[in-house]
C-alpha cells in the first residue's frame, strides 16, 4: 500500500470521525438547550490554531532545507580543501610526478566548476566524465612508489586527502537532488490554501487596512513557500551552494 493511499485513508477517517461526532452531539442536544451565545467563539479559536500549526510546519521546513543547504556547501568546501592539500603536498615529489598530479587536480577542478556543476544543477546527478577525471587523479597518486623518506612521509597523507575528496564528492552527488519529500510539499501547499482560505471565512471588510493585511499575509505565505522551494535543491537554484571554495583555492581555473 502506497504512502499516499495510507495518507488519504487516514485523512478521510479523521474527518469522518470528527464530523460524525459533531452531528451526533448536535442531535442529542435539544433546541431549547442549544444556546450558542453561551459557548466560546469556535471560529476564532480554530483560525488561531490553524495559523499557529502552519507557522510551526513552515519553520521546521525552512530549518530543514537550510540545514541541507549548509551541509551541501560544507561538502563542496571539504572537497576543494582536500584537493588543494593534494596539490600542495606533492611538492616533495619529483618534478614529473608533481606536475602530472597537479595537472590532474587542475583538470578535475576546472571540469567540476565549468561543466559538471551546470550538469548537476540540471540533471541532479554527477557527470561520468568527472568521475573518470577523479579516478585518474587517484591512480596517479596511489601508483607512485615513494623513493625517499620524505616522499614516504607525504604518501599516506596524500591518500587520506584523496579519500576525503572522494567522500565529499559522493556527498555532493547524494545531495544533488531535491531533499523535500513529496508528501511534505502536499502538506505545505494544502496548509497554505487552508490558512489563506481562512481570510474568506472571517468575512473581512473591504477597507484599505484589512485588504492590505490580507494581501501582505498572502504574500508572506507565498514568499516562504518560494524560499523552501529554492533551498530544496542545494545545487540547482539561486540561493544554493556555490563553487566559491573551488574558485578561492584554485584561482587559476577562473578563465
Amino acid at each position: 500500500m502506497s504512502e499516499w493511499l495510507v495518507l488519504s485513508i487516514a485523512l478521510a477517517a479523521v474527518c469522518a470521525v470528527v464530523l460524525t461526532t459533531v452531528v451526533i452531539n448536535h442531535r442529542r442536544i435539544d433546541e431549547d438547550d442549544d444556546d450558542p451565545s453561551e459557548t466560546p467563539d469556535v471560529m476564532d479559536y480554530m483560525t488561531m490554531m490553524i495559523g499557529v500549526v502552519y507557522a510551526i510546519v513552515l519553520g521546521l521546513a525552512i530549518a530543514g532545507v537550510w540545514e541541507a543547504r549548509g551541509a551541501a556547501q560544507e561538502s563542496v568546501r571539504q572537497e576543494a580543501q582536500a584537493l588543494h592539500e593534494v596539490r600542495e603536498r606533492v611538492q616533495v615529489y619529483p618534478a614529473d610526478v608533481r606536475n602530472r598530479i597537479r595537472a590532474d587536480v587542475d583538470a578535475y577542478v576546472s571540469y567540476v566548476v565549468h561543466t559538471e556543476w551546470p550538469h548537476m544543477s540540471e540533471h541532479e546527478a554527477l557527470n561520468p566524465e568527472g568521475t573518470r577525471l577523479f579516478g585518474q587523479l587517484r591512480r596517479d597518486v596511489t601508483q607512485y612508489a615513494p623513493r625517499t623518506d620524505l616522499e614516504g612521509q607525504a604518501y599516506q597523507p596524500l591518500l587520506d586527502q584523496v579519500a576525503t575528496a572522494d567522500d565529499a564528492r559522493g556527498a555532493r552527488g547524494e545531495n544533488a537532488g531535491a531533499t523535500m519529500p513529496g508528501v511534505v510539499w502536499a502538506g505545505l501547499i494544502g496548509g497554505a490554501l487552508v490558512t489563506v482560505g481562512m481570510i474568506f471565512v472571517l468575512q473581512i471588510r473591504r477597507t484599505f487596512r484589512e485588504l492590505l493585511l490580507a494581501g501582505l499575509f498572502s504574500v508572506l505565505i507565498a514568499f516562504l513557500l518560494f524560499l523552501i522551494w529554492d533551498f530544496d535543491a542545494p545545487y540547482g537554484r539561486g540561493i544554493g551552494a556555490t563553487t566559491a571554495p573551488f574558485l578561492d583555492l584554485f584561482p587559476q581555473i577562473r578563465s
